[in-house]
């Protein structure tokens, strides 16, 4: 079978210079003992409680597994459509996914066309409008909503189920419990009390697996099988790969390779933006899953050791060929603080030909297809960056399946988590979050946060 390529060589000083590139092979060499141990460290503390590595594992639970697909078999064919209500991690995988593998457009497609699963709606931010537009669309006697937040004190999310939990009881009458289905934690939290209280139908979010981490737990693989993904498919991909992140040498490790090309063209070169620019329509928002990964867990003020230091690379989201059109501009001429990540597709599902024309400008084209243009653009970019001396990294998928689409994203995970050992920082908490998360229960009258509310209100209206 087909494997997940990665290209460096136009990170290397041979393709864009010293001042910009990297002496790989003296890199690799440098770290060979230190990423070799590091390896080690994050699969043995993957078993170990409070490491908050268990999303390393996930692979293996084949029971969540054989529950998800059940319950979504149960169900199939009683809603037309699922509303996911999750916000950050509890959100952003799925969307990834879903948008991946579902057929382009799912939700304007018939329910023949659908095969009789539902349209899927993720309701991943409290816009007023945008949740008003969707209430007035959805017919809740055919709506299952999933809510998801392990804590169930997520302000986002437990705002919205509040607002759905009404409509559908009005609705449903005293079938509503039927249409919700909760993810969070297996024992205590709010949610989990109100799942106790109402008896809605659960699933778990695993302890020691952060948010962002949490694709491939019932987080990401309920709202998948609702709508009829083979995530049993994901599970493969992911376990095929584990040999390979569990490999100590980095010239063998994908990931090692990858954290350690990014720390060092942001700690040596000056790279501190990364960007991710997949050539498919289909990838665009694993763009913004990555981007969340890369922020959240490794921009830390401090460093295991309490000093400063205020690191972490910021990620940006392109696609390509759309934002040859709007940001290669900036990237070849314009400041040399970037490292970009092309993420190709060796087959797309669709060949698609190019008619014949007798324009004599176009003629260039005739009977070629868009699959060749797409990845001719792909290679051009990456000619032209070099050209500039930007450094640029190549991932090539050899489909957009569940097989390798899990593939990329748990290379990125392990990356994540060993670029953390290379910044010598945690990369599974999220304190800057935390304060904002506390300002807004001020804000919003949260009993214990009457002093704090006190003082924000000060100095918001000194804002405005």
């Amino acid at each position: 079978m087909a494997t997940i390529s990665f290209d460096y060589s136009n990170s290397d000083v041979s393709a864009v210079g010293e001042e910009h590139g990297i002496n790989l092979n003296e890199a690799f060499k440098s770290y060979e003992s230190k990423m070799s141990q590091w390896v080690s460290e994050i699969w043995e503390d993957s078993k170990v409680k409070g490491k908050w590595l268990a999303w390393m594992n996930l692979a293996d639970n084949d029971k969540l597994l054989t529950d998800i697909i059940a319950y979504a078999e149960s169900v199939k064919g009683k809603f037309d459509n699922v509303v996911i209500l999750g916000i950050g991690g509890s959100a952003l995988g799925g969307i990834a996914v879903a948008e991946a593998l579902l057929k382009p457009f799912w939700n304007t497609l018939s329910k023949e066309e659908r095969n009789g699963y539902p349209k899927i709606f993720f309701l991943d931010n409290i816009d007023p409008d945008q949740i008003s537009g969707l209430i007035e669309v959805l017919d809740f006697k055919k709506t299952l909503v999933n809510v998801i937040s392990k804590s169930g004190t997520t302000a986002e999310t437990m705002s919205q189920y509040i607002i759905f939990h009404k409509l559908l009881k009005e609705t449903c009458k005293e079938h509503y419990k039927k249409h919700i289905v909760v993810t969070t934690d297996n024992e205590k939290g709010v949610l989990r009390r109100l799942v106790d209280k109402e008896g809605f139908v659960s699933f778990p979010v695993p302890d020691d697996v952060g948010g962002r981490f949490s694709v491939f737990s019932a987080v990401g693989l309920l709202p998948l099988a609702l709508v009829g993904i083979d995530i049993t498919k994901l599970f493969e991909g992911i376990k095929a790969i584990v040999p390979m992140m569990k490999d100590g040498n980095i010239k063998n490790n994908i990931a090692a390779q990858n954290a350690l090309i990014h720390y060092l063209m942001d700690t040596e070169k000056d790279k501190s933006i990364s960007v991710c620019m997949p050539y498919s329509s289909r990838l665009r928002y694993i763009s913004d899953w990555y981007c969340q990964l890369w922020a959240e867990s490794l921009g830390k003020e401090k460093d295991l050791d309490g000093n400063t230091i205020n690191c972490g690379q910021t990620p940006v989201k392109t696609l390509g060929a759309t934002d040859q059109h709007s940001q290669i501009q900036l990237y070849n001429e314009g400041p040399n603080d970037k490292i970009i990540t092309f993420i190709r597709v060796g087959n797309f599902d669709n060949n698609l030909v190019i008619p014949s024309t007798d324009v004599p400008e176009l003629e260039y084209m005739s009977e070629k297809t868009v699959n060749d243009l797409i990845n001719a653009e792909a290679d051009a970019t990456r000619v032209t960056l070099t050209g500039y001396n930007r450094p640029n990294i190549t991932i090539t998928l050899p489909q957009v399946n569940e097989y390798y689409l899990s593939q990329i994203m748990f290379i990125f995970e392990v990356q994540t988590a060993l670029a953390g050992k290379l910044y010598n920082i945690d990369p599974f908490d999220q304190p800057g979050v935390e304060q904002a998360k506390n300002y807004t229960y001020a804000l919003m009258g949260r009993k214990g946060y009457e002093k704090v509310a006190k003082e924000l209100k000060g100095l918001c209206l000194k804002s405005h």
